[in-house]
């Protein structure tokens, strides 16, 4: 079950590492995930609340807009709540910048160009050295500069790359090289591309995302093939999945992303049957009600819900806990791929609630007792 089996290795790309706070991002540092709110950041407990549902549902950092005066008025009460770095989300105003970074920003999201005059760009530096903070260059196709846009007609990965390499210049003009760079497009092929070759030409670490993916579903695909094509390739040192739906959904779709690489292994990974007429349970409903009952579990172990005995022993062998549809209501239970005993219907769903929460219980302790803090520090196998 734990076998190392090549065909299913990455080899990630060789980056340098930078620090978002206590975070380390790049290098063998695992990925990060991270969302954004969405509440007003002026309501300061509004935003301290949807950080803590973000912390819940496993973000690493937490990145919260800053566009007014008033924003940041009260930021530190935020940085200071948070048990997670925050980015501060800068556009245009650079002021905005200085007032985020003296009130705990870990990092600062910015795109230098859009910042003004080199002095200004300068300020943003010296705010960052002094306060420790890392700074994210954001591109994104929706916004290239104009005279990119008039250069190739068209936003393209090419234009995007360049954009990204003149803003880092204007940081390492400044002897700024704690950064970290996105070149986001709602395109799939564009932003592949655009990190491809961006990959190629630098060597910080690399925020990816697609941008404007979309909602829930439509959004989730989209991510998943964009970000999962670049992490498959071995780029990419933090992720945001952008989606039309609450934070701790993007979240959550990210850690499915990595968990599907076997990049990270945080959390329940579900293995589960689309259901026929062979099904000796409503398989459908069954994994709904386990994946919402199981959220709070952050330790990594596995479940297999098949319907029927076509497939479940097989991949009841190869998970920790496992439950195969059985006939008249009776089914069977698996424990470390071995066949344990029976639970009927009735019971069911308490009964591997139950068994999940006592093997995470086991893990943790296990964890605790290596002094492993993170429930998911290494890449999996």
């Amino acid at each position: 079950m734990n076998a190392i089996r090549p065909w299913r290795t990455i080899e990630r790309r060789k980056s340098r590492q930078i620090m978002v706070g206590k975070v380390p991002v790049g290098g063998d540092a695992p990925i990060t995930v991270q969302t954004m709110t969405n509440t007003p950041t002026e309501d300061v407990a509004a935003t301290i609340d949807q950080i803590r549902r973000c912390e819940d549902a496993g973000a690493d950092i937490i990145r919260v807009s800053c566009p007014t005066e008033e924003s940041t008025a009260n930021f530190d009460q935020i940085t200071k709540a948070s048990n997670i770095p925050v980015v501060a989300d800068i556009h245009f105003h650079y002021k905005r910048a200085l007032e985020a970074a003296d009130k705990g920003a870990a990092c600062l999201r910015i795109n230098p160009g859009n910042i003004g005059s080199s002095e200004r760009v300068a300020e943003v530096v010296r705010a960052a050295k002094a306060n420790g903070c890392a700074i994210r260059i954001g591109v994104n196709a929706g916004s290239l500069e104009k005279d990119l846009l008039e250069k190739y007609g068209e936003p393209c990965p090419e234009a995007l790359v360049e954009s990204a390499l003149d803003h880092i210049k204007l940081l390492q003009d400044h002897d700024f090289h704690e950064y970290k760079v996105a070149v986001k497009a709602s395109d799939v092929f564009l932003a592949v591309a655009a990190y491809q070759g961006l990959a190629d030409a630098v060597d910080c670490p690399l925020h990816l995302g697609i941008t404007e993916a979309g909602g829930l579903i439509g959004g989730t695909v989209k991510s998943s093939i964009g970000i999962g094509n670049l992490l498959w390739a071995g780029i990419g040192d933090t992720i945001r999945v952008s989606l039309s739906a609450e934070p701790e959904q993007e979240v959550r779709v990210g850690f499915e992303i990595l968990k599907s690489l076997g990049l990270r292994t945080r959390g329940v990974r579900v293995v589960s049957c689309p259901s026929c007429a062979r099904q000796g349970f409503d398989v459908i409903r069954t994994v709904q009600t386990l994946e919402e009952r199981l959220q709070h579990i952050k330790v990594p172990l596995s479940l297999s819900v098949l319907g029927c005995v076509v497939n479940g022993p097989g991949e009841a062998r190869e998970t920790d806990i496992g439950i195969t549809g059985g006939g008249n209501g009776k089914h069977m239970v698996y424990l470390s791929g071995v066949t344990d005993h029976h639970v009927q219907s009735g019971d069911m769903l308490d009964h591997i609630v139950n068994l999940v929460e006592t093997k995470a219980a086991e893990i943790e302790a296990d964890m605790s007792d290596a002094g492993q803090a993170d429930p998911s520090p290494e890449p999996a196998e």
